[in-house]
């Protein structure tokens, strides 16, 4: 499967569990969380001490989550994510977005070893409908020829 997609396989489903939002609703968590909302997009929110999140209940851990959620977008600060992307592949999890920034080299390896389809590098807003500089910045990639094939 292409990067492209890739991409395209894991936002048609509108539906996936997201690690990383945040109850600052000034923080990029809560932004990304809101606005795929907004968008129409189920999301599943992880969080190790919210209960809820705008009326979404959340889940403490991967592990937690229900069943019916089969991909994950992480929004994690780099020396976090390979421990979620591990339990992610345990728990079954093989459709996984690693937010831009947020990914490793050790990221990719732990990818591959469990046969993860991973999304990295890039980000989900360039992809969600995206409005305002995200939209821009599409364009210009568009334009440029570096958008994922």
């Amino acid at each position: 499967m292409t990067k492209r997609e890739s991409i395209n396989d894991f936002l048609n489903a509108k539906k996936f569990a997201m690690v990383g939002v945040s109850t600052n609703k000034n923080k990029f968590g809560y932004v990304i969380f809101k606005e795929l909302r907004e968008k129409g997009f189920e999301i599943c929110p992880i969080h190790r001490t919210a209960t809820e999140i705008d009326g979404v209940k959340c889940y403490k851990s991967v592990d937690e989550i229900p069943s019916d959620f089969e991909k994950l977008y992480l929004l994690t600060q780099k020396t976090q994510t390979n421990e979620i992307l591990t339990q992610a592949s345990r728990k079954g999890l093989k459709h996984i977005w690693v937010q831009q920034m947020s990914h490793t080299a050790e990221t990719e390896k732990i990818a591959k070893e469990n046969n993860v389809n991973l999304i990295h590098k890039s980000c989900i807003f360039m992809f969600a409908n995206p409005v305002h500089i995200h939209k821009f910045h599409r364009n210009i990639m568009s334009f440029f020829g570096k958008l994922p094939k």
